[in-house]
């Protein structure tokens, strides 16, 4: 049976159709804007028979209802979303366009889809709604991890325009009656994360013996999940997961961003030895607006009604992203096109 991906053309959502359509469980249609971080040939050699990329918006109300119309997916596993919270503070305008306008209309065109269900249909459909940790804002040193009842403090124009795609969801359960599902995930990494992120960022960077800038003291710490842990944990959501209810997926696996790079760099060391250590690249540069100091996810829902737990270490995990870019030159060399130089360049320093 046919399901429709949102944003599936990005880092999160080409890891769950990869694995989607290798465990055989159904075809896929994918809508994705292609921005960006959106990359057709990262999908290119899955079977045609069971895949389709349709290039559009979901701010597009008829052509998503016109997908739903013709392709009847028993769910909507929604990624499509602005992501970086640099961009976020450099230009918010498309975050409110994409996460907020554009969810708003992704669920006007679901709910009219689903009165024209008969009602065993619209019992079985599912809204699959792909949300951040950071709308939950910033943690102590010393506070308890986020849980599905933390109150919501979004502290960037990324986090508050998710934090806002949420409360509709929400709204659009518990008003209209919407099948809808959320979840909540700590930091991912993995194979196919677009290289702004800080993991892959650094991965090339050191390969090619150029600066790790890292914003502030380094200090700030994330919970990281590996993008397959999260991948499984959305299909027992899918399956799993009651209806209105959210689901926080987290890694356990608290690093600072020194630690990580600290990391990335020994690896390097070790896979692709130069005459010096590439610690010694790290550099510290202006800490951004509102950087949150602490994610931590409480996974212990999850973990009770859908029998999620991650089960990929953080070792094992970065390990394998190292290899990963290492063996991929030529997709990085073709997603680092002169915007993205301009990017980094702005941001972090020539």
């Amino acid at each position: 049976m046919t399901i429709l991906v949102t944003g599936g053309a990005g880092f999160i959502g080409t890891n769950f159709i990869l694995e989607w359509l290798a465990l055989g469980l159904g075809s896929v249609v994918n809508l994705d804007k292609l921005t960006y971080a959106g990359n057709r040939r990262n999908l290119a050699r899955v079977p045609p028979d069971s895949y389709l990329l349709v290039e559009g918006d979901i701010g597009d109300r008829a052509l998503v209802g016109r997908i739903l119309s013709e392709r009847k997916p028993r769910a909507v596993i929604n990624f499509a979303a602005e992501s970086h919270v640099d961009r976020s503070i450099d230009g918010p305008g498309d975050f409110i366009e994409t996460n907020v306008v554009g969810t708003f209309n992704l669920l006007e065109a679901v709910r009219a889809h689903l009165e024209t269900l008969e009602p065993r249909q619209a019992e079985a459909f599912r809204l699959l709604h792909v949300s951040t940790d950071e709308v939950y804002g910033s943690l102590g040193d010393d506070d308890p991890p986020f849980t599905e009842d933390t109150p919501y403090a979004p502290n960037s124009p990324y986090s508050a325009s998710k934090a806002a795609s949420d409360h509709l969801v929400r709204a659009y359960h518990r008003t209209y009656g919407l099948p809808a599902i959320s979840t909540n995930c700590s930091n991912n990494y993995g194979p196919w994360q677009f290289p702004e992120k800080l993991i892959p960022l650094m991965i090339l960077n050191a390969l090619n013996n150029k600066a790790l800038p890292i914003y502030g003291d380094g200090r700030q710490v994330r919970d990281w999940l590996h993008v397959a842990d999260h991948c499984r944990g959305l299909r027992l959501a899918l399956e799993k997961g009651r209806v209105g209810e959210t689901y926080n997926l987290g890694g356990g696996a608290e690093k600072s961003n020194l630690e990580v790079v600290g990391s990335i760099c020994d690896l390097l060391d070790e896979m692709a030895p130069t005459c010096s250590s590439r610690r010694t690249l790290v550099s510290h540069v202006k800490d951004r607006p509102g950087h949150d100091r602490r994610y931590a996810i409480d996974y212990s829902k999850a973990a009770r009604e859908l029998g999620f737990s991650p089960e990929m270490t953080f070792e094992a995990g970065l390990k394998a992203t190292v290899e990963w870019y290492m063996e991929r030159q030529d997709w990085v060399h073709e997603v680092q096109s002169g915007e993205y130089r301009a990017w980094i360049d702005r941001h972090y320093g020539a």
